[in-house]
């Protein structure tokens, strides 16, 4: 694939309250279009602490993968305040973290919020899937982030608030009902990163 996404390594990160199926037909379609994509699929972020199973299976498998290009982190949903934590563990096991796209996401945010604190600043509700303390267990710290470019990608109506929020801070933001996520995702690369990484 020409342009910057076939440059970089699409890292795509569930949402916590979902599974990697949730992605639909993107990696298929990332695939399809020869770009080197890592499926993360987390199963084991059951029980307490919960974020920080998260982190480390991310960290696993994307090392299982040994991924040959820069990383770009997308992450979906309620995995958008752990990209912080994600990226530091790829940073310390020395590889790129080009930029980052949120998907539908929740916004990082400074300091150790939980997963409650976020939804109520952010106007969003997640569905209570979980046990209470998933959405009250203070989060990975967040500092010195963003270190490389962010952008938005709203898919639906829903996501309204971090998507400004988003826009507020300078990042793109692409709001896309009807073109396929991978083409999306392709066109927000090409804004956020021109060069590729």
């Amino acid at each position: 694939m020409t342009g910057p996404l076939g440059r970089l390594c699409p890292v795509l990160l569930h949402s916590p309250l979902g599974t990697a199926a949730d992605w639909g037909s993107l990696p298929d379609d990332l695939a399809d279009r020869g770009v080197e994509t890592v499926v993360v699929e987390v199963t084991d972020d059951d029980r307490p602490p919960f974020a920080a199973r998260y982190v480390a299976r991310c960290a696993l498998q994307v090392a299982a993968a040994a991924p040959r290009h820069p990383l770009l982190l997308v992450a979906s949903g309620a995995a958008g305040p752990l990209v912080p934590a994600v990226a530091a563990a790829q940073r310390a096991a020395r590889r790129t973290v080009a930029g980052y796209v949120l998907v539908d996401a929740l916004l990082p945010q400074s300091g150790t919020p939980t997963r409650a604190e976020l939804a109520a600043a952010q106007q969003h509700l997640d569905p209570p899937v979980r046990p209470p303390e998933f959405f009250t267990e203070p989060l990975p710290m967040t500092a010195d982030w963003p270190d490389a470019p962010c952008g938005y990608l709203r898919t639906g109506e829903d996501y309204a608030r971090p998507a400004r929020l988003a826009a507020l801070r300078s990042w793109p933001v692409h709001h896309t009902a009807a073109a396929p996520l991978a083409d999306a995702l392709a066109a927000l690369v090409a804004e956020l990163l021109p060069d590729g990484g």
